[in-house]
Formats: structure tokens, C-alpha cells, sequence
């Protein structure tokens, strides 16, 4: 009777766990091992989950609109990816920089009447980064070739680079998910489908003769097969970023902007400097302009988008917009040095050290030449900026280092104010010096600024 009442209970444990779906997913050898250049991390052996402790699935339901968010191992291995390490630091700063970009991508995607939750692709995309480029040549923060791009309506060329503007490559995006969502009825196959294009989708659903992406995962390409699961695992990381321990970061700039439309060819950099403003802000906030110039005219107007304007300077943005005197910039930028008056100009300094995101056309305008003349004086053939790669900024007069200096021009530094966003990290960028003297310097003890605090910086 023992033996039983065993067998009884254990027939009866068997067919709970069927019922329930309590089962050890199958293994998948054809996990993603394609490399993408973005937050976007390929998964090779995906680790089982255990369905009793599923709290991720609990908060994915919870999370859930339009787009289904499934939960499976496959999902579970990019959530672990993002809460983990380095990643952590990434989904802080996206954090941040989510404030400037999502409410364009809701305006955009509620206008074309398509989920808002999709804006969390663009991570996945470019990490809301508009000036990202892969390897293949898609740019902009959502990632788009040049001849999809130019079929959903984006402009390219020697001027400008749409696919780089947030807002008109965001009104593209939800066209094209709008398109496929129509084709196949169902949102994980659109969002597939952005990644591999719709005819890869279309052969998987007719070889599985099915329209589920689960169920036609297995005949697509191998990196989509993982990019609706990382789709759904930012998703969550986006949500429930302070259950793990992630820590919001602020914006690197200021999220509030002035947005003005142009009508005459205008100079970025000739601009902040009439509104004494950070010029690399100014270009990070309209990185579609490849020349750092906007062209433009009344019959063909452009959009250009500023960090908040103080009320002192709407009388000069005005007349920079309306008058018929070209906005440009001739000399190097200003920096001014402690107890001097704001008119005398510091030293443009010999070289440049190419940074991370800088272009030759930035650092010509900021060293107030032209293009062509920085590429003959450092040999360059092509325009593209080696990161790390010192330039000269002036023509060889002979002498391949710049003059010593003396000892009494060696003590001369420079004043900043810091300004809110700043971090020292940022300052010593901008000033070319290391965040170690200015700490030394200064006296600082820890790295963390204070807006209005002023910092005392050598010249270079």
C-alpha cells in the first residue's frame, strides 16, 4: 500500500509539471555568435532558468503593453549581461541620456500610431548615440543604411546626414516598423525584421510554416535570433534598473533645448560662440550637419537645436537669424586666463590630440583653419580623425616640437567655471589636461564637481 500511495503522488507530481509547463528548456547550438558593435552582446550558451524562482518573468508581464515581452532562457541570459560588470555603468549612463532622446522617440511613434515601448531598440541599436556608425555602415542612433534610409524619407548627403538627426531618423524608424508590422501582424517579427530585413523574416515563416518569432527563431539570421531576446531584456533593464543595483547617471548636457528653424547657411561653431556656449554640445545636438555648417535658405529651412538659451542672449540669437550678415567663425576659441580681462585671447596651442568622436572638420573649426590645410600639414590623405593621433595645427615652420615655454608663462593657468553636467573627466577633455592636475592643482581630494565652483587649469 506504501509503495502505492508513492507511485500515486509521483504520477500525480508528473502531470502537475506537464500541465504547468515546469520544464528544462532545450539546449540551442544555434545561439548567436554574430558581434554587433553596440550594447547588442552575443550569447553563446544561453543558462537555463528555473520557472519556481521566475521573478523576471513576473516583471515582464507587469512591464507588458503591445510588444509581448516573452520570457526564456534566451532572455535571461541578456538580462544577465546588462546588470553585470561594465554593463551596469552603461545602462547608468543611458539612464541619463534616455531623458534628451525617448520624448522624441514617443512623439515620433505615437504620430505614426506604433508602440512607444519600441524606443527601447534604439539601445540596442546605437546606445542612443546619434553619431554611432557599424561596421557595415549603418549610422545614426537607429542604425539605418544608406539606401533604406534614403527610401524612408532621410536625406544624405555631402551636407547633411539625416540618419544622424534623432528626430527625422526616430519618424523613419516608426515607418519602417509601422510597414512591417503590417506585413506579419505582430511586433517581435517587425522588430526582427529591422535587424535582418523583411524577406530574411519572410523566408523563416515559410520554412517553419509558422508566424511566431519562437517558433521561427531557428532560420534566422544568427544575430537576429538574439536581438528580439536583447530587445526584451532592455526592456526590463530599462524598468527595473534599481533591483540590480544601477545607478541613473545625469545627461552628459543639459536635456532642456531651444529648438529654432533656419533659413541662411550658419556656422555651429561661429554660433556658440556668440551665445558663449559649449560648442561640442551645440554638434551633439545637431549631428546630422557633416560640416558643422548649416546650409539653408527660405524655400529649403532647417531645424537647428541649441542648449537652452539665457534671456540675455535672445536679442543676439535674433539678429544672427534674421539679419543678413553670415554667422561664421574665423578665429580659435577664447580662453581666457585668471585676473585678465575677457577680451585678451590665450595662445591657440601647436597640436591637437585626436579625441573619441572628434572629426577633422571639428578640429579645424575650433583651431579657427580649413580642413585641407590641417590634412597638409600632417600628410593626410583621407578625412578621417585617428583617435590618439597628434595633429599640428599650424604650418611647419621647421621646428617639430613647439617652442619651450618659460618658466613664467608655465605658472600662467587658466579659470573655469564649472557649469552644470560638468565632470572632471569632461573639463580636463575639454582644457587637454589630465584630471590628476587639476585635482593637484586645485586641492580636490575627490573627482565630484560642483556647479558654480571654479577651477584653476594649466594652459596648454
Amino acid at each position: 500500500m506504501k509503495r502505492l500511495f508513492t507511485f500515486v503522488i509521483c504520477l500525480a507530481l508528473s502531470h502537475f509539471s506537464q500541465a504547468t509547463g515546469i520544464t528544462k528548456p532545450k539546449a540551442d547550438s544555434n545561439i548567436v555568435t554574430a558581434k554587433r558593435d553596440t550594447l547588442f552582446t552575443p550569447v553563446v550558451n544561453p543558462v537555463a532558468y528555473t520557472p519556481y524562482q521566475n521573478v523576471f518573468k513576473r516583471r515582464l508581464d507587469s512591464i507588458q503593453k503591445e510588444v509581448p515581452l516573452n520570457y526564456n532562457e534566451y532572455v535571461q541570459s541578456y538580462i544577465d549581461i546588462y546588470t553585470s560588470g561594465n554593463r551596469k555603468s552603461d545602462i547608468g549612463r543611458m539612464l541619463g541620456l534616455c531623458k534628451y532622446y525617448f520624448p522624441i522617440y514617443e512623439k515620433a511613434f505615437r504620430e505614426a500610431g506604433i508602440p512607444e515601448e519600441i524606443k527601447f531598440l534604439s539601445i540596442v541599436e546605437s546606445e542612443l548615440n546619434p553619431n554611432a556608425t557599424s561596421r557595415v555602415g549603418a549610422a545614426g542612433p537607429w542604425q539605418f543604411m544608406a539606401a533604406t534610409g534614403k527610401t524612408y524619407g532621410l536625406n544624405i548627403n555631402d551636407d547633411v546626414d539625416e540618419r544622424r538627426d534623432p528626430i527625422k531618423a526616430s519618424y523613419a524608424a516608426a515607418a519602417y516598423l509601422k510597414d512591417a508590422y503590417m506585413e506579419f501582424g505582430d511586433w517581435l517579427l517587425a522588430i526582427a525584421s529591422y535587424n535582418c530585413g523583411k524577406s530574411s523574416v519572410e523566408r523563416a515563416i515559410d520554412k517553419a510554416g509558422a508566424t511566431d518569432f519562437w517558433a521561427i527563431r531557428q532560420y534566422l539570421p544568427q544575430e537576429t535570433r538574439g536581438y528580439v531576446p536583447a530587445y526584451i531584456a532592455v526592456s526590463y533593464v530599462m524598468n527595473y534598473y534599481n533591483k540590480h543595483g544601477i545607478m541613473p547617471q545625469a545627461c552628459s548636457f543639459n536635456p532642456k533645448t531651444d529648438t529654432v528653424i533656419v533659413n541662411k547657411t550658419i556656422s555651429l561653431s561661429g554660433l556658440a560662440r556668440l551665445l558663449d556656449v559649449d560648442y561640442r554640445e551645440v554638434a551633439l545636438l545637431n549631428p546630422s550637419y557633416k560640416r558643422g555648417v548649416i546650409t539653408a535658405s527660405a524655400t529649403a529651412p532647417r531645424r537647428l537645436v541649441l542648449p537652452q538659451v539665457r534671456a540675455n542672449k535672445f536679442s543676439l540669437l535674433y539678429d544672427a537669424l534674421n539679419n543678413d550678415v553670415p554667422v561664421t567663425y574665423t578665429q580659435p576659441p577664447v580662453v581666457y586666463a585668471a585676473n585678465t580681462e575677457r577680451t585678451q585671447p590665450v595662445k591657440t596651442p601647436a597640436y591637437h590630440i585626436v579625441k573619441r568622436g572628434e572629426t577633422l572638420a571639428y578640429i579645424a573649426d575650433i583651431a579657427g583653419v580649413e580642413v585641407q590645410d590641417l590634412k597638409d600639414w600632417n600628410n593626410l590623405r583621407g578625412n578621417k580623425a585617428v583617435v590618439g593621433k597628434r595633429l599640428r595645427l599650424s604650418e611647419n615652420t621647421g621646428s617639430e616640437e613647439p617652442a619651450t615655454e618659460t618658466k613664467a608663462t608655465a605658472k600662467k593657468y587658466v579659470i573655469y567655471k564649472v557649469r552644470k553636467g560638468d565632470t572632471l573627466s569632461t573639463v580636463a577633455d575639454k582644457f587637454e589636461a589630465s584630471m590628476d592636475e587639476i585635482k593637484e592643482l586645485n586641492g580636490l581630494k575627490q573627482s565630484k564637481l560642483q556647479p558654480g565652483m571654479t577651477l584653476k587649469i594649466n594652459k596648454v
